[in-house]
């Protein structure tokens, strides 16, 4: 498993056609509350938190799509990644699979079923909050 920064990712992603399952490193600067897809309003504390997903084609262009300032509210990632204060730090990449990956982590569960409606693995989330280290 491999995490780059903002600025080497993408060469990593384009090297690598295997891989099909992403992390992204978040680091919320301060509590915020969101109104998550038809999960719930919630109030997000400050702290860094780790979202596993995953792209069967074109995982670069998926990324791009998270990492942009401004998009159209589709998956549950997109709610927290408005915040004004909330920031990818860092992007991992991984050639197994997606709730693989987020099982991998520990971490604690905010608000269950972000980003795992189609998880058939039980992972609860794929958004764990990891602390305000």
């Amino acid at each position: 498993m491999s995490t780059w920064s903002l600025d080497e990712w993408e060469s990593k992603a384009n090297a690598e056609k295997r891989l099909v399952t992403y992390q992204l490193h978040i680091t919320l600067q301060q509590m915020q509350q969101a109104c998550v897809g038809c999960l719930a309003e919630f109030l997000f504390p400050a702290g860094n938190y780790l979202y596993t997903g995953s792209a069967r084609r074109n995982l670069p262009a998926r990324v791009h799509r998270h990492l942009a300032p401004q998009k159209k509210q589709r998956w549950h990632i997109d709610y927290l990644l408005m915040a004004p204060k909330a920031r990818v730090t860092a992007v991992g990449l991984f050639s197994e699979a997606e709730c693989y990956c987020n099982q991998q982590v520990s971490g604690e569960i905010l608000l269950a079923g972000f980003g795992a409606s189609d998880c058939r693995a039980q992972c609860g989330s794929h958004l764990k909050y990891l602390g305000d280290q």
